[in-house]
């Protein structure tokens, strides 16, 4: 067991992202393994925030894992944690849209929070 001391990250979302984490719809948040995240960790708090406004929503990590690429993260979590008003096939196409080729090269992270019945 490794010690860890619980951060308080800030990370922007598009406002559709957000609004299905601040519902609790999503449960599972996709990133890219950038070097700034490497250490991210359960029991980490995310204020996750609307791109270009104030609106913020708080939530803890519940558990962080990589995987090698979008797809692989797709089938291990389920699309229907990441976007559940997307198909599969929609929601790699909105990834790859986001997240280029040299950014899909880091690797991908799947950040389980907690669901509809959280506080927020």
């Amino acid at each position: 067991m490794t010690d860890h001391t619980a951060h308080v990250r800030r990370l922007n979302l598009y406002r559709q992202y957000f609004e299905l984490v601040a519902a609790g719809a999503k449960t599972s948040e996709v990133w890219v393994k950038y070097p700034h995240l490497a250490d991210l960790a359960a029991d980490d708090t995310i204020r996750f925030r609307t791109k270009n406004t104030d609106e913020t929503c708080d939530v803890k990590v519940l558990r962080v894992t990589e995987y090698p690429d979008f797809e692989a993260l797709l089938d291990g979590e389920g699309p229907s944690s990441v976007k559940p008003t997307a198909t599969r096939d929609q929601q790699l196409a909105n990834i790859r849209t986001i997240y280029g080729p040299e950014k899909k090269a880091l690797g991908a992270l799947a950040i389980k929070i907690p669901g509809a019945n959280r506080a927020h």
